[in-house]
C-alpha cells in the first residue's frame, strides 16, 4: 500500500512544497526529472557505488563462501562468525566503527571512496551468506559424475559448479545492490560532502519532498518488477524446455 501511494504521488501536481496530498493529475514531474541537477546527481552517485559494491563485494563473498563449504582449515568456525558479526551489528555502530577508523587512517578523507569501501564491508556479510546457501544445497555428486568423465577441476567449475552456483551468486548480487543504494545510516556517517540519493531524501524531507523523488522510487521498483517477471518467465521456459 505504501508503495501504491508512492506511485500515485509521482503523477500528483502539488499545491505546496509537501508532495504528501493528493491535488490534481500531472505528468510534469515525468517530463522533468531533472528539474533539480541534485537530484539526478545523488541517483547517479547511488548507482555507482551500487554497482561498484556489488561487484566487489560479489567477487570477494562468492570466494569466501566457496571457501567455506568446500575446504576445511584452521580458524574456519572463527572466519564463520566473523562473517556474521556485520549483519548482527546495529548499523549506527558498523557506520561509526568506519569512521573512526577512516579519521584514524586520515589517508582517504571522507567522500565517495571511503562510501565504497563502507558499503562493501557490511554488505559482504549478505553475499556470503546467499552464496553459502546455494552452495550447501547442491549434490555433490553431479561434480563426481563430471571428475568420472575425464573433466579436469577447472571444466567441472566452468561447466558443472559454477552454472548450479548462478542463481545464488545472481541473488547474492541483487540483494547487495539493493543494500547498498538505499543505505543511509552508514551513508550517513561517512559520506562527507558526498550526496545519495537516501541523503538527498533525507535532507528535502525538511523544506518539502518534490515529486521527482516518487518518480525516481517508481522507476527503481518497476525495474526490479520486471526484472523478477523476467527471471521468473525465464525459469518457467527452461522447466517447460
Amino acid at each position: 500500500l505504501p508503495i501504491i501511494v508512492v506511485i500515485m504521488l509521482s503523477f500528483n501536481k502539488p499545491a505546496g512544497k509537501q508532495n504528501t496530498q493528493w491535488n490534481e493529475f500531472s505528468l510534469d514531474a515525468w517530463k522533468n526529472i531533472c528539474r533539480d541537477q541534485t537530484i539526478c546527481g545523488a541517483v547517479t552517485t547511488s548507482i555507482q557505488i551500487a554497482a561498484l559494491t556489488t561487484i566487489v563485494s560479489t567477487i570477494l563473498g562468492t570466494m569466501i563462501a566457496f571457501a567455506l563449504v568446500r575446504h576445511r582449515f584452521r580458524g574456519r568456525t572463527s572466519t564463520n562468525l566473523l562473517i556474521f558479526l556485520p549483519m548482527a551489528t546495529p548499523e549506527v555502530v558498523m557506520g561509526t566503527s568506519l569512521l573512526a577508523l577512516f579519521l584514524n587512517i586520515s589517508v582517504i578523507p571522507l567522500g565517495f571512496w571511503t562510501l565504497l569501501i563502507a558499503h562493501i564491508m557490511f554488505t559482504i556479510s549478505f553475499v556470503v551468506v546467499a552464496v553459502k546457501a546455494r552452495l550447501a544445497s547442491l549434490d555433490p555428486r553431479l561434480e563426481q559424475a563430471a571428475m568420472d568423465l575425464y573433466a579436469d577441476s577447472k571444466t567441472t567449475f566452468r561447466y558443472i559448479t559454477f552454472p548450479l552456483a548462478l542463481p545464488g551468486i545472481a541473488a547474492a548480487a541483487l540483494l547487495s545492490f539493493s543494500l547498498s543504494f538505499d543505505d543511509f545510516i552508514i551513508t550517513n556517517f561517512n559520506s562527507g560532502t558526498t550526496v545519495t540519493f537516501p541523503m538527498y531524501v533525507w535532507g528535502a524531507a525538511q523544506r518539502g519532498i518534490p515529486p521527482q523523488v516518487n518518480v525516481i522510487a517508481t522507476i527503481f521498483f518497476m525495474s526490479a518488477l520486471l526484472l523478477v517477471v523476467v527471471a521468473q518467465l525465464v525459469s518457467a521456459k527452461r522447466v517447460k524446455r
